[in-house]
């Protein structure tokens, strides 16, 4: 693993030693932190200084992390970090005793973990700090941190020692926090709408609701092969047949497919499914979800990634992927009859496509190359071709299209809606297209599911369903560059041991 310039590893495994000598000292004279089983914190950093008119001189106890240390004689300064962020602490000879005082001086470290008992003050240099009256040693930390004036940079250490990039970086913990809140915000708002949370399997023997290839293992009490999830939909979609009406679940599915900036192979998933309405209804509250978690996590509709402005406060843009891409493209799909025709305006405008795409996929290719990276304002593009959307209902009076829509920001999909199919028998002819396309080499096409065709022919009601990225919606949230910023734990490639 690469080490950061300012510690080799040669610095790294002194420091180690000593700091272990420093533990051995401590547990011989009867002072072992990791004994400590129980600590006192009756206030964290942030609280303290936004409230310190009414703390002063009133007795707190904190705890955290030592990241910094000023040792001047008989009385130091030391600053420590909680979760809330940084505060110092004006440490004396006098008020914690002589025997504390010289472990502090001698035994303790930068990265230690400490409890800290006192009263809140101002320094004469304005700031606000806890005058210690007792210190105790919680925790010894054998590494060193990263050293303060270059912190922890390399990208690539920063994802595979996550705890060391949150002690370092206050702005990934505020990240972090923040993708919490979007996600309490989430349960919030559709909880207020009726909706219930659900968890459905995430080991099943048929990977079907979207297109995607699955990761693949084996149950060995069964020894069966079942396959990771790569949606919520279908088991989501047999609640509304059984009555529950509006359902939602947030989980991880797992789709096996490449890394970069977008893509993580396991990654959080949020479909909601609401029966009596359709893929309008699936606008509207999409539209009203963002404005409000943007409103509740950071004050504004406007939203700013990557110096542009978006602004969820409008009416979000309604456009059919046809008139995109006549818009784009230059390209009229209502003049396109056959796929002969299709085929030539995709050589024409240099657009690959496969011998197994029909002509509503070869649309698609169109949007993707010509019209996505537009589409930065909030955007539904709506109406997609029957092809490449096989659990759909059909647009009335218009059997080649569907009533789905994706909803775009920044370039990005961010979600995908559906007026639901629940016509089992039109369900039944869809999977088996996809298994055509599936022998013709598509990894991605959906295999037959009878228990769900099952469960349909007892009557799923008219529905509207969607899925929402969730990660790429906190990506937008926290003016993230990759995914990977927003996944405490991103999947990385295993070093060689």
């Amino acid at each position: 693993m690469a080490e950061e310039k300012n510690l080799t590893q040669e610095s790294v495994n002194e420091q180690r030693e000593i700091r272990i000598q420093k533990l051995r000292d401590l547990q011989q004279a009867g002072n072992d932190p990791f004994e400590i089983t129980l600590a006192s914190q009756t206030h964290e950093s942030a609280e303290i200084k936004d409230n310190f008119d009414a703390l002063e001189n009133k007795e707190v106890s904190i705890c955290g992390r030592i990241i910094a240390r000023r040792i001047m004689g008989k009385a130091s300064f030391v600053t420590i970090q909680d979760k809330q962020g940084r505060i110092q602490s004006y440490v004396s000879v006098n008020d914690v005793g002589a025997e504390a005082y010289q472990s502090f001086k001698k035994q303790w470290d930068i990265g230690d973990i400490i409890e800290i008992k006192g009263f809140v003050f101002r320094t004469k240099t304005g700031e606000i700090s806890v005058h210690a009256q007792a210190i105790r040693l919680l925790s010894k930390s054998l590494l060193p941190l990263p050293e303060k004036f270059h912190g922890l940079t390399d990208t690539d250490t920063r994802y595979r020692r996550r705890y060391l990039d949150l002690i370092m970086n206050p702005e990934v913990k505020d990240t972090m926090i923040k993708r919490s809140l979007i996600l309490r915000t989430i349960r919030n708002f559709l909880d207020n709408q009726g909706f219930i949370e659900v968890e459905t399997p995430v080991l099943v023997s048929n990977a079907g609701g979207a297109a995607a290839r699955p990761f693949e293992t084996h149950f060995n009490a069964l020894n069966e092969d079942l396959k990771l999830r790569i949606s919520l939909e279908l088991y989501l979609k047999r609640l509304i047949v059984g009555g529950l009406e509006r359902v939602y679940e947030i989980g991880r599915v797992f789709r096996n497919e490449g890394l970069d900036t977008r893509h993580n192979p396991e990654f959080t998933l949020m479909e909601l499914y609401q029966a009596y309405t359709d893929y309008n209804g699936m606008m509207d509250l999409t539209e009203n979800l963002f404005r409000h978690v943007a409103k509740t996590v950071l004050g504004t509709t406007t939203i700013i990634y990557n110096g542009v402005e978006m602004d969820l406060g409008q009416p979000f843009k309604r456009i059919t992927m046809v008139d995109a891409v006549k818009q784009y493209a230059g390209v009229d799909w209502n003049e396109i009859k056959t796929l002969e025709e299709a085929r030539a305006a995709a050589d024409a405008h240099h657009v690959e496509y496969e011998q197994r795409h029909g002509k509503g996929d070869i649309l698609n290719l169109f949007f993707e190359e010509f019209v996505e990276e537009h589409l930065i304002q909030p955007t539904f593009v709506m109406d997609h071709p029957i092809e490449i959307s096989p659990l759909t209902k059909k647009k009335p009076g218009n059997p080649d299209y569907v009533e789905r829509f994706e909803f775009f920001m920044n370039g990005w999909e961010m979600a995908n809606a559906y007026s639901e199919l629940n016509d089992p028998l039109d369900q039944r002819e869809r999977f088996k297209a996809q298994e055509a396309m599936l022998a013709q080499g598509d990894e991605e096409a959906n295999t037959t599911d009878e228990d769900f065709l099952m469960a349909l022919e007892y009557g799923m009601p008219p529905t509207g369903g969607i899925g929402y990225g969730i990660d790429r919606m906190c990506m937008l949230m926290t003016d993230s560059a990759a995914i990977r910023d927003v996944l405490l734990f991103p999947t990385m490639k295993t070093l060689d041991k």
